[in-house]
């Protein structure tokens, strides 16, 4: 797994990593038993402060996502995967397709971002009232 921070984003170091692994895990990209870059690989790939990437991985563990094992390293607990988000699972070829037209269309990614975000709150608004 590969951390992409974006200092200007506006949103701490810590939890776009969070974030990144979460999704990563949603994905099925990292599975129960897999371990997370170190410290020192995370901080040399990224040149953030070793405590950043800690204090992501302690979040982490107080999820219950990731374990610490020691001398070994982190590794994953559970993952978030749903069969309805896999690689070849039919909502995620539609969306592909979607996303092919959208740039067909001559959208670029933040406004395919946006249309989604948009959709996103429509449809979960009564989640967050």
């Amino acid at each position: 797994m590969e951390f992409r921070v974006d200092r200007r984003s506006g949103v701490a170091t810590y939890l776009q990593l969070v974030t990144q692994v979460k999704q990563a895990l949603r994905l099925g990209v990292l599975e129960p038993g897999d371990r997370l870059p170190t410290a020192r690989e995370v901080v040399e790939a990224t040149a953030i402060n070793p405590n950043t990437v800690l204090k992501a991985y302690r979040e982490l563990e107080r999820e219950g996502l990731v374990e610490p094992r020691p001398g070994a390293g982190t590794f994953v607990r559970r993952s978030l995967s749903r069969p309805e988000a896999a690689a070849d699972s039919p909502l995620r070829l539609e969306l592909s397709a979607w996303m092919a037209r959208a740039r067909e269309a001559g959208l670029d990614r933040e406004d395919i971002t946006a249309l989604i975000t948009a959709a996103v709150d429509a449809n979960f608004r009564e989640d967050t009232t």
